[in-house]
């Protein structure tokens, strides 16, 4: 599995919506996503911070039950 880079929420939500991800809403500086699939609704959200922690950013691709190997591809 390779390493999480360090990056911002804002590069976060748009590798996100490259995925198919939508922005639902947002309150504060926390933006919630939500993608349709054939078996449910997959949400997450992502943090407008700076950097974002490596463990917030792997939380975040657990939520959104995608792999870190997707995720980078879509930087």
């Amino acid at each position: 599995m390779p390493r999480l880079p360090r990056i911002s929420g804002q590069e976060a939500i748009r590798a996100l919506e490259r995925l198919g991800f939508v922005q639902v809403r947002q309150r504060g500086s926390h933006v919630v996503l939500k993608k349709l699939t054939p078996e449910s609704t997959v949400g997450c959200v992502v943090p407008l911070s700076q950097q974002l922690a490596i463990g917030t950013l792997a939380g975040i691709l657990r939520q959104a039950q995608i792999t870190t190997e997707e995720f980078i591809a879509n930087l």
